[in-house]
């Protein structure tokens, strides 16, 4: 076979496959890509760990959402700051020197996202929990609501059986 023929073969190949119909990006720009990616998102496993240890995280947790999504549950030690109030309430309650980690609801809602814009319009360094709440609670870690503390059974779609690390 030529190198015409084994490109054009290459070509062929490649073009019928979805995954790779758009090449992967150069690894330069992969690793471009994916570090930043890890500067504006924190991992819910990794926040817990961090949580758990009792130590000084570095960082504060803020619940994005409404007062009645908060009563349903929150993550122990987060601030409630809903979205709508960041503007007037933030620099009250946060900071500037202290990253903040902000999370919503879940993988389908972006207020964790619209909750770190604004604060990173601010001035304040931040990132996003990936999850929110729903991915807290799947994974099995502690809530807190008005009637105190309770922990749902994790995920086994979401977390490691019989085992507090994921390997990742």
């Amino acid at each position: 076979m030529t190198t015409t023929q084994i490109t054009t073969a290459q070509t062929a190949a490649t073009s019928a496959n979805a995954v790779l119909r758009v090449p992967p990006a150069a690894p330069a720009a992969a690793a471009a890509y994916f570090g930043a990616s890890l500067a504006f998102h924190a991992d819910v496993s990794d926040v817990a760990a961090v949580l758990a240890s009792g130590e000084d995280p570095g960082f504060v947790v803020i619940d994005s959402r409404s007062t009645e999504s908060w009563d349903q549950g929150h993550i122990p030690g987060a601030l409630h700051l809903p979205t709508a109030l960041i503007p007037t309430q933030a620099e009250k309650l946060l900071d500037k020197s202290v990253p903040v980690v902000t999370y919503c609801w879940g993988p389908g809602c972006n207020g964790g996202t619209r909750a770190a814009l604004a604060l990173a319009e601010l001035g304040y360094q931040v990132k996003e929990m990936l999850g929110g709440i729903e991915y807290w609670i799947r994974e099995g870690f502690e809530v807190e609501t008005w009637e105190g503390r309770e922990r749902r059974d994790a995920d086994p779609l979401t977390a490691p059986v019989g085992s507090d690390n994921c390997g990742c």
